[in-house]
């Protein structure tokens, strides 16, 4: 057995080795993969990521993409980034709010979200003093094209659903419109879960999303509540 098979044979069971004939093998498949066209995938897309995850550079250099946070999120709104999103990224954690929101665990650990308690890395931290109050996961945004309220429908479901009255009507119309309030909105999701705008396909024609999403905010812009 040479070497190489000799350190591979003893690094089974061991997932944070990397033997060099693994690592030699994965950057030829890189290069390959460049090779092909790839190139526009390299770097990544800004994404909305788990409590914790907010330094971009910090997270994408400390996630070893060990999928702990998607396993233990428990409403299932953590998942791998995939290659559209950039190449750099990849399986590293990002949120979907197609079917639920971040609560930051409040109804399962008290506020304490377990993907930043279990994360090995460190690549999800918080202060102790962190919450939903004072960490911007994400800000929504409202496409009054696609947003059926703004089609004279009444419809009012992402305003109910905010838990952080960071959603308001407006007055001026027959047929009140939500806005949102940028200084309350953490970009928990909840507005985007419940968004009905794709299933009434009649009225937004041509929508390939819902007509409120939550974008990531950038450093610069990420505003302090504390």
């Amino acid at each position: 057995m040479d070497k190489d098979a000799a350190s591979d044979a003893q690094g089974i069971g061991a997932p944070t080795g990397v033997s060099r004939r693994n690592l030699l093998i994965g950057l030829g498949g890189t290069a390959a993969f460049m090779g092909l066209g790839a190139m526009r995938y390299v770097g990544s897309t800004p994404l909305c990521r788990p409590p914790g995850g907010q330094d971009e550079d910090a997270l994408l250099s400390a996630c070893v993409r060990c999928e702990k946070c998607y396993e233990v999120c428990p409403r299932k709104v953590i998942v791998p980034a995939h290659l559209e999103d950039g190449l750099l990224g990849v399986r590293s954690p990002t949120l979907d709010f197609s079917d639920d929101f971040c609560d930051f665990c409040v109804e399962e650990n008290g506020g304490d979200p377990l993907c930043v308690r279990v994360c090995p890395t460190g690549a999800l931290g918080l202060p102790s003093d962190s919450g939903p109050e004072n960490t911007i996961v994400g800000l929504a945004v409202i496409d009054e094209g696609t947003c059926l309220a703004y089609r004279d429908t009444s419809c009012r479901y992402c305003y109910d659903a905010c838990p952080y009255e960071a959603m308001e009507l407006s007055s001026d119309t027959r047929s009140p419109r939500p806005r949102v309030i940028a200084e309350k909105c953490n970009g928990c999701g909840a507005c985007e879960s419940v968004c009905v705008s794709l299933e009434a396909a009649s009225i937004a024609t041509g929508a390939t999303e819902r007509a409120i999403v939550v974008r990531a905010v950038e450093a610069s812009n990420r505003r302090s509540l504390s």
